[in-house]
């Protein structure tokens, strides 16, 4: 590395920021003893709570102490066996100002000759860069961004990002300021799909805000340059401070960075923002993917798989292993493998070969697949989507009109009755809305008598309230179309008495509930414009044509108790339409929650059909181990029992055989005997002994005579 280079390099800090808070932590508890803490009593603390050798604890503190993290002073005993001898004492910064020394009382001795703060009080607020490496997050020499305030090793830089004299010059950007030049999508576009990110984020960092969240206390800031959570990303998200998708990634790294320093670089707080940053990444790569996907995906409107994208995706056939052909988009292709997502119930993702991928005009009976339910399903659900296609139906088209932009952005009364914006219904040629008008002017005329009754039932306040009521809820659209007229209107118009034309409820051509709403709202074309003080009159209804000029239907003067009978006609028929429009906003909310709960049942079906096999899979563990264990016992008890009964039987065995040598039996018939002849010879009875003794005995008995 060149001189130059190595000059940018400066040495912020060196004392580890977990060691230092667990320094920060025993002077604390010293000190709340009424003592003065010195190296014996920190080392022995961080030895006792942390587990820390006393010469790293130190080394730390003595770089604790240079980097102005904590203040080294010379205080005077009080008590004890030090009473009166001067010794070392470590200070948080700021506390060095009042001190105490041991004991009750302190003595002012130790107020003068407190050594100054590396870092003043009032210059923490005004460091313009971090510390700690914000790739690494721990001290050391780091090259400072010239934009930004993050700070790096060298060695923790990229090929790509280290500083080159020929190229950078004196200036150098850090990746993160380099990435924020790029132009992605406008702050409206930004806020609408970035909002769904940051809600995830906000369910996964429940347990980062626990601690750490503090930012008040007086510590926190000695070590966060700074601070940001997800409420604050969400808070610039709302105000629009996001120009790309770099910078929302840049605060999301910020978490990690902070949660680093605070937790310790290996701590589960640490491995935690980790993987949410990970997550969120993931997150902004399926946003670059495909935007109308990921919106889609998160928003989940009725039939929102079936809406083409802009630029729409390829249709398969795609095979899973041990699955048969499904009908699938395709989102990319690498390599030799195609990410799809397949039509169905779930629209589950997978990586599948280019082998197993077939073009979508390939005939079903060429797959020879298996139809079952779930593929009729996914096959219905293709067909839509085709359809839609065909017909050049777009979710882009709707989110252009309908958009609220960052909570409050215009755009959602725009669709009243000029011809500029996009609809989902094809436009009307200007002869179809004329004969429309000379219709509806002939249905006025007829129905003057039929409404007549009415007009007296509806007299004073309440036909004033239901005009206000009416003119208010149309009150956008209103305004804008009395400007049209203002300044589109002949003179003869202008003097003539302005008559109301009622247009009928047009067939939308789009029978999908979601774009309903926005067709409804462009069906109310008979609007009020506000009376002059000397006469009463009812504005005329102005349509555009797709290319041309306002034109303006006028009927002849009427008197005043037609004026008012049309007036009243109107007004039914507004009503009318209305309530129209509220019954299909009712069918449509009915239908979304009825969806919702379908939804809500069959994920609760499928969590306990987890949790009913996970507890018979246990039970029958359960009933396994227990069975095992009292047929061990039982082989144990045999055993032992076994034992017993030979034992028993052996010592029987013994006894008898005992018994029967001690007895003298017959040598004749073998009978117990009662007759002794010789020594080795006895009778059972005289019979025995006269056979033996003729057949061989007399020769051979021994028995004195």
């Amino acid at each position: 590395m060149n001189k130059e280079v190595m000059s940018r390099v400066e040495k912020k800090r060196m004392a580890d920021p977990k060691v230092v808070q667990h320094v920060w932590a025993a002077i604390e508890v010293i000190r709340n003893q009424k003592q003065i803490a010195n190296m014996d009593r920190i080392s022995k603390y961080l030895s006792r709570v942390f587990g820390m050798h006393p010469k790293e604890t130190a080394r730390q503190l003595s770089l604790a102490v240079k980097d102005g993290l904590v203040v080294e002073t010379l205080t005077v005993g009080c008590k004890g066996s030090k009473a009166g001898i001067e010794q070392e004492g470590y200070w948080l910064p700021g506390d060095e100002i009042e001190p105490q020394a041991e004991g009750s009382k302190e003595g002012e001795q130790g107020a003068a000759n407190v050594r100054s703060p590396a870092c003043p009080p009032q210059e923490w607020e005004a460091e313009s860069h971090d510390w700690y490496c914000f790739q690494c997050h721990l001290p050391g020499d780091v090259l400072p961004c010239d934009d930004c305030f993050r700070v790096f090793h060298l060695k923790c830089l990229s090929e790509e990002g280290r500083p080159r004299d020929a190229a950078t010059g004196p200036h150098w950007q850090c990746v993160f300021c380099r990435g924020s030049k790029k132009k992605n999508l406008s702050k409206q576009e930004m806020c609408k799909y970035l909002r769904f990110i940051v809600q995830r984020m906000k369910e996964r960092a429940v347990d980062l805000n626990k601690k750490g969240k503090d930012t008040k206390h007086p510590m926190y800031r000695r070590l966060i340059h700074t601070a940001l959570d997800v409420s604050n990303i969400q808070e610039n998200l709302t105000e629009g401070k996001y120009k790309n998708f770099e910078e929302f990634k840049a605060d999301a790294q910020l978490i990690v960075h902070n949660t680093a320093i605070l937790y310790g670089v290996h701590s589960d707080q640490a491995e935690m923002a980790r993987l949410l940053f990970s997550d969120t990444c993931h997150e902004l790569n399926e946003l670059l993917l495909c935007k109308n996907c990921f919106y889609l995906s998160n928003a989940r409107p009725d039939n929102w798989f079936c809406y083409p994208c802009t630029p729409s995706h390829d249709l398969v056939w795609a095979k899973m292993k041990g699955f048969g052909y499904w009908p699938a988009k395709v989102l990319q292709r690498e390599d030799n493998q195609v990410d799809v997502r397949f039509f169905g119930h779930q629209h589950q993702r997978a990586w599948i070969p280019s082998d197993n991928i077939q073009d979508i005009k390939v005939s079903v009976q060429q797959l020879q697949v298996k139809r079952s339910s779930g593929w009729k399903k996914a096959c219905d659900e293709l067909e839509v989507y085709q359809r839609f296609l065909k017909e050049g139906r777009f979710w882009k088209t709707k989110l252009e009109e309908g958009s609220g932009g960052c909570g409050g952005g215009g755009g959602g009364d725009g669709g009243g009755g000029g011809g500029g914006g996009q609809s989902p219904s094809p436009r009307k040629s200007q002869k179809d809305v004329n004969q429309r008008m000379d219709r509806t002017a002939r249905m006025v005329k007829t129905e003057k008598v039929q409404v007549s009754d009415m007009l007296e039932r509806v007299h004073g306040s309440k036909r004033t309230e239901r005009s206000e009521e009416a003119e208010s809820s149309i009150s956008s659209t209103s305004n804008e179309q009395v400007r049209q007229m203002k300044g589109s209107q002949e003179p003869k118009a202008k003097k003539s008495r302005r008559t109301p034309q009622v247009e009928p409820k047009e067939e939308a051509s789009d029978p999908e509930p979601e774009m309903e709403a926005v067709s409804s709202s462009q069906e109310i074309p008979v609007l009020f414009a506000p009376p002059p003080p000397e006469k009463q009159s009812v504005s005329t209804q102005t349509k555009k044509a797709s290319g041309g000029s306002p034109r303006t239907l006028h009927r002849g003067t009427q008197t005043s108790s037609d004026a008012a009978n049309c007036h009243n006609m109107c007004h039914e028929k507004y009503t009318k339409v209305f309530n129209e429009f509220k019954e299909r906003m009712k069918a449509d909310n009915k239908r979304e929650t009825e969806r919702l709960v379908r939804e809500a049942l069959e994920k609760l079906r499928g969590e306990m059909e987890e949790e009913k096999q996970e507890a018979v899979s246990k039970a029958l563990g359960g009933a396994q181990a227990e069975l095992e264990r009292k047929c061990k016992q039982v082989k144990d008890k045999c055993k032992e029992e076994l034992l017993d009964e030979v034992k028993k039987l052996v010592a029987q065995h013994k006894q008898l055989v005992s018994q029967t040598k001690k007895k003298q039996w017959c040598y004749n018939c073998e009978e117990e005997a009662m007759y002794h002849c010789c020594w080795n010879t006895s009778y059972c009875s005289i019979k025995c002994q006269q056979e033996h003794w003729h057949a061989d005995h007399k020769r051979t008995c021994r028995r004195k005579r």
